[in-house]
């Protein structure tokens, strides 16, 4: 049973655990969550996370409880009146389904984002344990440890700084699920620096908008190790900003195309906010490839493009969100060439003048919220479209 699989039965158990004693005998036609299949038979018996359903010609068949539709897990909780004898009962007198433990450090109160999260976590995610939720609401996703080719083919339209090399990450640790908030930021820096406010210089873009939740920006590398700092002594446990490495790794997920969602950027508005779609109206990006970044930019703005909530796209394969785009995030690593041998845990040079951002932004084209796509700048710089998420390590400190 995957990791999904298994989080999906902890909130269907609980509403099953009202069914036992009711007459079972009845045939009814039964369908899977997407419809691919329908079937007329009588429910014989719930054994563990499966349905085990009898067909008219006396076959009995055995379904995943997970995959029956909404309608059928209705049906089944809307017949807890009924015959109580054990003989009759399909969970052979049993209370309730079997219910996963509770995740570490799952306080009470927990935001409902932690639900969808224990959703999506792989088999090797769940192992590490449950997301965590931090003193200022953010969630966190352990990643687990693997090797993947840092970098992109040659056959991806990219720039000359993505040499594709092996990498290996030993240790597992965990990441927020999106970019920190506006809201976030306030609350353990006690000021909010991000252009896309009701007080910021582009007000007017955000005019009616609650922008509490977009992500942070216009904020510097040093603003955001300094965050990291404060919520760390805060605390009492170690946040920090992902390796470059780190980074990739997490947004790939798995996946070794151009975006975690596919090869092609047609696949990219699900899952990320980019130029072509975070304004008033879908600007053609392949028409002004060729045009200077201060003419796009002018045609962004006037489109009113700008930073949208965070979470609202759909997540990548570890349950993370907002990836490709929203914000340039923060890196450790000082920007260096990539060399082409195979790498341990690596950190990026040991000096340099300017640090990594990854990502891409609300305003970039589709080439620069690519899963390799590099980009850097000076620590004290700030932008309107440079934001972070952060690290934090594992094993949890007690």
């Amino acid at each position: 049973m995957t990791g999904r699989t298994h989080k999906r039965l902890f909130v269907i158990g609980i509403t099953i655990a009202l069914l036992a004693g009711t007459s079972w005998g009845k045939e009814r036609t039964w369908t899977d969550d997407s419809s691919a299949f329908t079937l007329v038979a009588e429910l014989v018996e719930v054994r563990g996370d499966e349905v085990v359903l009898r067909r008219q010609n006396g076959k009995q068949v055995t379904v995943p409880l997970a995959k029956l539709s909404a309608k059928d897990r209705q049906f089944l909780t809307q017949r807890k009146e009924g015959d109580s004898s054990e003989a009759e009962n399909p969970f052979n007198g049993r209370q309730s389904l079997p219910v996963p433990p509770a995740p570490p450090e799952s306080p009470p109160g927990k935001p409902k984002l932690v639900d969808t999260i224990k959703k999506l976590m792989t088999r090797e995610q769940v192992a590490l344990g449950g997301p965590i939720v931090n003193s200022v609401g953010m969630v966190f996703v352990p990643i687990p440890p693997g090797e993947f080719l840092m970098g992109s083919p040659e056959s991806e339209l990219r720039y000359d700084d993505e040499t594709q090399h092996e990498v290996k990450i030993t240790k597992a640790f965990y990441l927020s699920v999106h970019e920190v908030t506006q809201q976030q930021y306030e609350q353990v820096m006690g000021e909010n620096p991000s252009d896309f406010t009701a007080l910021g210089d582009l007000k007017d873009y955000v005019s009616g908008i609650d922008t509490s939740q977009f992500p942070v920006e216009n904020v510097s590398w040093n603003d955001a190790v300094e965050f990291c700092r404060k919520l760390s002594d805060e605390e009492g446990v170690e946040y920090r900003l992902p390796t470059e490495a780190e980074w990739e790794y997490a947004c790939r997920a798995g996946t070794s195309t151009a975006y975690s969602s596919g090869s092609s950027s047609s696949q990219l508005d699900t899952i990320g906010w980019f130029g072509d779609n975070s304004g008033k109206t879908v600007i053609d990006s392949a028409r002004i490839w060729d045009t200077d970044e201060d003419d796009y930019l002018t045609r962004l703005l006037d489109n009113s493009c700008r930073p949208h909530v965070v979470g609202r796209k759909a997540p990548n394969a570890w349950g993370l969100y907002d990836m490709h785009g929203n914000a340039f995030e923060w890196c450790q690593d000082w920007y260096a060439p990539y060399g082409n041998e195979k790498v341990t845990d690596p950190t990026g040079a040991a000096s340099g003048s300017r640090r990594v951002l990854r990502g891409g932004a609300f305003d970039t084209l589709p080439l620069f919220v690519r899963a390799a796509n590099r980009y850097f700048d000076q620590p004290v710089f700030r932008y309107l479209t440079f934001g972070f998420r952060l690290a934090r390590t594992y094993p949890l400190s007690p």
